[in-house]
């Protein structure tokens, strides 16, 4: 390295109380550090905590192309050393750009294995202000490193089009490079830096130094997630009475249509023969009702009821209009963070769904019964949507959806059962300033069971079947 950093030198940081901050990932190739910075990032952001990734391994094949082989990442090798150097520092100052701006964490995906680079890393951003925290992932377990390099090195840039067989040991050619001059963080030596040794795939943790509200979430969040293989399912309750009528939130009855749900329900799961499989739902009556028939444990969570509709509970959107039409139109104009007198907002309600979050991350095969706004918040985070996305992601009454998360990413199957129901789903009308007339605010109110309803064909178009979501690369009121 050029720069080595010289402590005691840095420059003075006024007192912050939330300072950028930058997670440095540590570790040799094939040991799950873009898994973990691209789902760190996915959680923080639907946290509400403005997160990028800057993978130095793009900086590189943007520069010099892909299909590096391993000669490449020799230490011996002057002239790419030097280019992966130049690399890691536009990478550093793209990220530095982007804390300035509107970012707060910034996610800095490279190797990072020896001393003189993490000081120079460190040095870099201390001198900004930024507060660093590392992320160290080690494994030495064969089997998990052969299987990290056959389900996600083989189809990276790097190796597209090569053969299997010659792309593995190039690649391992390119990990005993990098174990030539490896330096793990060491407890002694670098104790006064903030990290987290996550060792052997979460079967073993080493914790430092951990100051503030956001480290101590990041190490939360990375003790309880894993990558063994799960299915989880998300389905709104069954059709309720009170969906027929057109009525938001409120604690209703299953109608009939929505019992015969229940009923296929039941049937599709046990056709799908799952193994430890458990059935989360809400405290309300129609996401219990919609669970009877289920032949799995059920827990019941207060955290998964539906949005809070405050003042406007068990109303119609034409009542909502008629007795607070200004309330109505801020709504419109800002869905995820308007909220409801003497209610929630969608806001709130991630915050609230957090550990559910966490606890799913945490399970293997778990079906969710829930509503129309707490399945938008679930999709939400599994997809990677943004905040004026997440009020508006469709959720169809009588619909399952499968999510297996992968990699980089999740796969999502739609899977409407043969249940005709209504439909639930208001778009973002256009018009939503204050003093609107009614037709406009009504105008993409859906229709009620007794003057149209939406038929199975509606439903599996609505949302169509499957689709894959790759991060390199799915109630009450609605």
């Amino acid at each position: 390295m050029a720069r080595r950093a010289s402590f005691g030198k840095y420059a003075h940081c006024p007192s912050l109380s939330n300072p950028p901050a930058v997670i440095v990932m540590v570790g040799l190739p094939a040991r799950g550090k873009t898994y973990i910075a691209k789902k760190l990032c996915r959680y923080l952001n639907w946290m509400g905590i403005s997160t990028k990734v800057f993978n130095v391994g793009e900086y590189r094949r943007q520069t010099v192309g892909p299909s590096n082989k391993h000669d490449f990442f020799r230490s011996d090798n002057q002239e790419a050393q030097g280019i992966r150097l130049q690399c890691a520092l536009k990478a550093m100052e793209d990220m530095e750009q982007w804390l300035k701006g509107d970012g707060e964490v910034g996610v800095f995906d490279a190797t990072n294995t020896t001393r003189e680079r993490r000081e120079w890393i460190l040095q870099y951003c201390t001198e900004r202000c930024f507060k660093v925290f590392f992320i160290e992932s080690m494994c030495s377990e064969p089997d998990v490193i052969q299987c990290n390099i056959k389900e996600v090195k083989l189809s990276s840039p790097d190796y597209t089009g090569a053969d299997e067989d010659d792309a593995i040991r190039d690649f391992m050619l390119r990990i005993q490079h990098y174990e030539e001059n490896y330096e793990p963080i060491d407890e002694e030596r670098d104790k006064h830096l903030s990290f987290i040794k996550i060792m052997n795939v979460n079967s073993k943790f080493l914790v430092n130094k951990i100051t503030g509200h956001l480290q101590s979430r990041v190490v939360y969040y990375l003790m309880n997630i894993h990558i063994m293989p799960r299915t989880i399912y998300l389905t709104r309750h069954g059709e309720s009475e009170l969906n027929i009528i057109g009525r938001i939130g409120g604690n209703g009855n299953l109608s009939e249509g929505g019992k015969r749900y229940g009923e296929a329900l039941a049937e599709y799961l046990k056709e799908q023969n799952i193994s430890d499989f458990k059935v989360w739902t809400s405290r309300l009556k129609r996401t219990i009702q919609s669970a009877a028939k289920i032949d799995a444990p059920i827990e019941q969570w207060k955290a998964l009821d539906e949005i809070d509709a405050g003042v406007c509970d068990s109303m119609t959107y034409e009542e909502i209009q008629e007795k607070f039409p200004e309330e109505f139109a801020l709504r419109d104009q800002d869905k995820f963070h308007y909220r409801y007198p003497m209610g929630e907002s969608y806001e709130d309600l991630v915050a609230r769904l957090e550990p559910v979050i966490m606890e799913l991350e945490r399970q293997r095969n778990v079906l969710v019964i829930c509503h129309q706004g707490v399945m938008r918040c679930l999709l939400a985070y599994f997809m990677d949507k943004k905040a004026e996305e997440l009020p508006y992601l469709k959720c169809p009454l009588h619909t399952v959806i499968k999510l297996k998360p992968i990699a980089y990413g999740c796969l999502v199957e739609t899977v409407p059962l043969d249940i005709p129901a209504v439909d639930t789903h208001r778009p973002k009308p256009e018009v939503t300033e204050v003093g609107r007339e009614s037709g406009d605010a009504l105008a993409t109110v859906p229709p009620y069971l007794d003057e149209k309803p939406i038929s199975e064909e509606e439903t599996v178009s609505a949302d169509g079947d499957s689709s894959v979501f790759m991060e390199t690369p799915p109630g009450s009121p609605e």
